[in-house]
């Protein structure tokens, strides 16, 4: 691998390019802000806690300015336009923990993915590792409201100089000999990690990914320095070689895929990403909680690790993959992640709602429905949970819950308006009638589905 200190200087260009969109987000000049009342709706806040009948909710501009009983925030809203929402239900706008939007960059497929996500209620996405050159530059655009489009936190991806074999490297950094983009670095144990992080951080990242074949103490010294620099790190649950339990040891902050943890059970571990050997499930605990995976929950539980479950997803495509002899296995069933994912709500593990995967354009509804539905309908959590999961605990893997994730006071005016009870029924997440997104109004009515010409093949 070449090393980072003798990179070329085709990097310092890319940097610039990148924090461009940085630069851009400060000065971009804000819409004018508006003063809105909106009276007398029941309140699902995100924090877990109880639905709150006949609230009022004022913000001004971006933000929540004040949530209280219908008619008690009069006299912070003399001039405030107001808008009556009897009879329906507000939660916060939901997240979705870990999407792909530039493998390869593609503006057009990326835009109407966004423009699907925002009408159909996600405020926020977090980006596990793409071409952040284009990442940047949509995130940019979504911020200052060019375009309907959720925020996007996004990483830049590390991993072992073996990976970069992986042609998906080629497609997002186009320009830069494989692992020496700033985005999507090859590290070694000659790596300076204190430049390799630096480097990470002018993409304007939020977090680094750890993805696949580093050792324990590669994963353990990128993260130690990436908290150093104040970068989060979201990991794979298993990086191959390094096991489950030395990926959550070495205190990153989440991890996604809970259908890797199983390969903790097993006595050798898969010497790389590209061994595609599924998870022995006969190795797990045939009935109840297994208890290796409990130790790895455990040990989750005392460091606060967040568990980015992609549950849905096993559970949508392992008949299309078994069906399919050119298809990659999947690691695990869907019968067996549907378990993890309980064992884990038993432990009291807070899952976020991730999904990494892109539905067709036939489909109305963001990706991220199937995960609150996965969570509801076959792991069995309380739709108030899973909500609370889709929200506030979303925004704490993103390392953005100051300012997402609730209902409340100070917080962004990111929320959707329901004309059903989602507490009821988890399916009435799709009876929006608005988004809400930096004070910003996104009318059901108003959106256009995705076309096949949007979208196209290349998922």
């Amino acid at each position: 691998m070449t090393s980072v200190r003798s990179r070329p200087q085709a990097l310092v260009a890319a940097f610039r390019s990148l924090g461009l969109a940085a630069s851009l987000m400060a000065a971009a000049p804000s819409y004018a802000a508006e003063q809105v009342l909106y009276t007398n709706v029941s309140v699902i806040d995100g924090t877990g806690g109880p639905a709150r009948a006949g609230q009022d909710i004022l913000i001004d501009g971006e933000r929540i300015v004040a949530v209280g009983a219908h008619n008690t925030l009069a006299s912070h809203a003399a001039t405030a336009r107001r808008v009556d929402l009897t009879g329906r239900f507000v939660i916060p706008g939901l997240i979705d923990s870990h999407v792909h939007l530039a493998t390869p960059p593609n503006r057009l497929r990326a835009e109407a993915i966004l423009r699907r996500q925002l009408y159909g209620g996600v405020t926020a996405v977090r980006d596990m590792a793409d071409d952040l050159r284009a990442v940047g530059e949509l995130s940019r655009a979504s911020l200052v409201g060019e375009i309907p489009a959720p925020d996007i936190h996004y990483a830049a991806l590390m991993a072992g100089p073996s990976f970069f074999e992986d042609p998906r490297v080629l497609a997002v950094s186009r320009g830069f000999t494989p692992g020496t983009a700033p985005w999507m670095q090859a590290i070694d144990k000659k790596t300076d990690l204190r430049t390799a992080v630096t480097l990470a951080r002018g993409t304007s990242a939020s977090a680094i990914k750890i993805y696949a074949n580093l050792p324990a103490e590669r994963v353990a010294a990128i993260t130690a320095e990436a908290h150093r620099q104040k970068l989060m790190i979201w990991a794979h649950s298993a990086v191959f070689p390094a096991r489950p339990a030395e990926v959550i040891a070495a205190d990153v902050d989440s991890v996604s895929h809970v259908c890797y943890l199983g390969y903790e059970a097993q006595p050798e571990m898969l010497a790389s990403y590209q061994d595609r050997t599924p998870v022995d499930e006969a190795r797990l605990a045939p009935t109840g909680d297994d208890p290796v995976v409990a130790r790895l929950f455990d040990a989750m539980l005392k460091r606060g690790t967040i568990l980015d479950a992609t549950g849905s997803l096993f559970v949508k495509f392992e008949a299309p993959r078994k069906a399919d002899p050119k298809a990659k296995p999947l690691r695990c069933g869907g019968a067996r992640t549907i378990r993890l994912t309980q064992q884990a709500w038993r432990a009291g593990l807070p899952i976020s709602t991730g999904t990494d995967f892109v539905n067709p354009a036939g489909d109305a509804w963001p990706e991220v429905h199937a995960e609150l539905r996965y969570l509801a309908k076959d792991v069995g959590m309380p739709p108030l949970a899973v909500i609370h999961s889709a929200t506030l605990v979303g925004a704490r893997a993103a390392g953005q819950d100051k300012d997402m994730g609730s209902i409340e006071p100070g917080k962004l005016a990111n929320f959707v308006i329901l004309a059903a009870d989602p507490l009821a029924d988890i399916d009435n997440i799709e009876k929006i009638e608005m988004t809400v997104k930096r004070g910003r109004e996104y009318r059901r009515a108003d959106y256009i589905a995705p076309t096949a010409k949007e979208l196209g093949n290349d998922d």
